[in-house]
């Protein structure tokens, strides 16, 4: 039998390092360790680091004390200006509504005076010169008039606020446009006079909008709004096969605004305020010519000239 030959010792295998298990194994760079132990030496050797701190946080704290006493010294400020506020803004509406009584009552003495100058016109004058100028005032607006007619009503949405957010606050609202289509629509129906909310409206009417507020010839007028018209007995059916009083039914039904339309017996609207006229003036005289071979003013009897005529220059009210 031959002998086996011995068995050589196997060198160990060389195995190449995993990058996945080394990174989980040592996860922080070497450089940040290095980077931490340079801070903590340089922390021990420099003891003004802890001075910069504290003084950083001092500045800190001294900023947040000024900005809290400026905010004090402003809130001090603003309870202080309050009342000064409070009683300019009591003393303007004070002096609105002692305005707005002061030009009721103006207006009220302006009818008696118009009334009164009604009576003595009307005792100057015979009885059918009268009527007849009491008929002009009453087509141009001008002179009151009663009969039937009907009355259109139009009223802002009811508001549906959120109470906490606020959302919806604004309801659907009367526009100045709503006014004067119902105004317009009633005039081609037939009407013989319109006010609305007792503002009688003539043809130099304007109806209006400034801001929120409607204006009938510069004066507000508030809601629920009440278009009053005077005409014959088919101008309720006419007016409601008009395009105007359609289109608000549809906008009342799609947006809550409350639009209607009734029959009124014996309706007395008022006359409008007296309107601001423009008078035409006379031109002015031409100068006489140089040239010419007569002597005299032109416009006198024997001048070359034609006489001198008032034209207008403003145009009529």
């Amino acid at each position: 039998m031959s002998a086996t030959p011995p068995e050589r010792p196997r060198p160990d295998r060389v195995y190449a390092p995993d990058f996945l298990t080394e990174l989980f194994r040592n996860p922080l760079d070497p450089g940040y360790a290095d980077a931490a132990a340079a801070r903590r030496r340089r922390g021990s050797s420099e003891p003004s680091q802890g001075w910069r701190a504290w003084s950083g946080r001092s500045i800190s704290l001294f900023v947040v004390l000024v900005l809290g006493f400026l905010f004090a010294v402003a809130y001090r400020q603003t309870m202080a200006d309050e009342p000064g506020r409070a009683q300019a803004r009591s003393g303007l509406v004070t002096q609105i509504k002692d305005r707005e009584s002061q030009t009721d009552r103006l207006s009220t003495r302006a009818d008696q005076l118009r009334e009164e100058v009604n009576r003595q016109r009307d005792a100057a004058l015979s009885g059918s010169a009268a009527a007849r100028l009491r008929d002009l005032e009453a087509g141009t607006g001008f002179g009151r008039v009663r009969g039937d007619g009907v009355v259109v009503r139009l009223a802002d949405a009811p508001g549906k606020a959120d109470a906490v957010t606020g959302a919806g606050a604004g309801p659907p609202r009367v526009l100045y446009s709503d006014l004067q289509g119902v105004a317009n629509a009633l005039w081609s129906a037939g009407a013989e006079a319109v006010a609305i909310n007792g503002q009688r409206l003539t043809s130099t009417s304007t109806i209006r909008s400034a801001g929120e507020a409607i204006l009938v010839d510069f004066r507000p007028v508030t809601g629920p709004y009440e278009v009053s018209a005077i005409g014959p007995g088919s101008m309720r059916r006419a007016f409601d096969d008009s395009r105007s009083a359609a289109l608000m039914r549809r906008v009342a039904q799609e947006t809550g605004l409350s639009f209607g339309v009734r029959g009124a017996d014996d309706l007395t609207l008022p006359a409008a305020p007296e309107p601001q006229l423009r008078y035409a003036k006379p031109s002015v005289s031409p100068s006489p010519s140089v040239s010419g071979g007569r002597s005299g003013s032109p416009g006198s009897p024997g001048s070359s000239g034609s006489p001198a005529t008032a034209s207008p220059s403003g145009g009529g009210r």
